[in-house]
């Protein structure tokens, strides 16, 4: 098969006008995954939905099984893969309410299981991470972003942090320095897993909110990041619906 999957984070905890056909425990090597995967049909085509977080959403980033995660996709067929995430804009053109689709990241984390490549190996392995999207995922949803008249910002850095708490004034004045554009807390390790078993994984990022002291010395509201990505995920669901007319349920995006 060759099953497209997109998984949702804080935002998108379920997918309007998916219809869901079936879904499926994956048992992995590496432990639980975060919950069932969902299968159903979205414009036609057969894709696969899964809530990073659980589908209560009770799953801090720290704590996500990002390795059963990726593992359960690649188990079910999934080739290619739309990362949606919330993160916080840095830069001024990630201003809140914009979408992105960052070409680079750079990851703060620590403590996490960041790769299949350990314990008793044939050999070590490295993979090129380069340039650690997939090209033809990011070119498809710009492509389905203007075909849905959805402004979107092309390219940026992710910087990746541990959470679950946000950022200090100054940690975000020393991303800013090293180069990123967004802030998040999901993006690695899970880039590198899709990209060590061989899956085409880009993000959709939607800002929620300006990161520590990129709005004055306001404190960041939870509220107002809920009233964002509800207008975030609606230019989200827009775009997929797009992206998906283009494809059926036997060849890949291009």
């Amino acid at each position: 098969m060759n099953l497209l999957a997109i998984i949702g984070g804080t935002g998108l905890g379920s997918l309007k006008n998916l219809e869901i056909t079936r879904h499926q425990v994956v048992n992995t090597p590496f432990g639980e995954p975060s919950g069932p995967l969902s299968f159903g049909t979205l414009g036609g085509c057969e894709v696969v939905f899964f809530a990073r977080h659980g589908y209560s959403h009770r799953i801090p980033p720290h704590e996500i099984n990002y390795r059963a995660n990726m593992w359960a996709l690649k188990e079910v067929g999934v080739i290619q893969i739309i990362s949606v995430a919330a993160v916080g804009g840095i830069t001024p053109r990630m201003g809140p309410a914009v979408l992105a689709v960052p070409d680079q990241i750079i990851d703060y984390t620590h403590g996490r299981a960041h790769t299949y490549f350990e314990g008793e190996l044939e050999s070590v392995t490295h993979i090129d991470f380069t340039h650690p999207y997939s090209e033809v995922v990011r070119r498809a949803l710009m492509s389905s972003a203007r075909e849905a008249g959805v402004a979107i910002e092309d390219g940026g850095t992710y910087g990746c942090t541990q959470g679950p708490r946000l950022e200090t004034i100054a940690e975000i004045r020393r991303m800013e320095r090293d180069g990123c554009d967004l802030v998040g807390m999901t993006g690695m390790p899970e880039a590198a897993l899709a990209r060590e078993l061989g899956l085409e994984y880009a993000h959709l990022a939607v800002i929620a909110n300006w990161a520590a002291g990129k709005n004055g010395d306001e404190e960041i509201s939870m509220g107002e990041i809920d009233r964002t990505l509800r207008e975030g995920m609606r230019k989200v669901r827009s775009i997929l619906q797009h992206l998906l007319a283009h494809r059926t349920d036997s060849t890949p995006i291009a």
